[in-house]
């Protein structure tokens, strides 16, 4: 029983951790510090597709599907569980480009995001950028401030 529900989790895991490497760069749209965490796990995921990298989740699974007699993943958990279900076999290269375009897609929106940004909330002039009334569209010192001068 132990065995069954460590390979059920690490399934569980493969699946989060491959949802994560194609969608997690989005969530530095929202979070900027969330890039350099996804930067790192896409890599380890690259690392695992092209460089053959041994994966923890991967011989978990194993481990599991061996102690309890079921088919072990010989040729690892997205040939297995992913390829002919999400997509035909002939296909898994295309495949892989469509998924390093969204992870692309997701970290060149999240520079657009944080060039967007300039850290002081202070809002840009110009074309689309209209202030409120009595907002400042500048980081100089509010109305009325005294400036000293040596």
């Amino acid at each position: 029983m132990t065995h069954l529900l460590i390979g059920h989790a690490a399934m569980v895991l493969h699946f989060a951790f491959f949802g994560y490497v194609v969608l997690g760069g989005f969530l530095a749209w929202r979070w900027p510090r969330a890039l350099w965490p996804h930067v790192g796990v896409a890599a380890y995921a690259l690392g695992i597709v092209i460089i053959d990298w041994p994966c923890v989740l991967t011989e978990a699974e194993n481990w599991s599907r061996a102690a309890t007699g079921r088919t072990v993943m010989e040729a690892g958990f997205i040939d297995f569980h992913i390829t002919g279900t999400l997509y035909p076999p002939e296909h898994l290269m295309a495949s892989r480009v469509v998924i390093a375009c969204v992870i692309a897609l997701s970290w060149a929106g999240a520079a657009l995001v944080r060039g967007g940004r300039d850290g002081g909330g202070v809002r840009r002039s110009g074309p689309g950028h209209e202030a409120a009334p009595g907002a400042r569209t500048h980081p100089g010192p509010a109305a009325g401030t005294r400036i000293s001068r040596p």
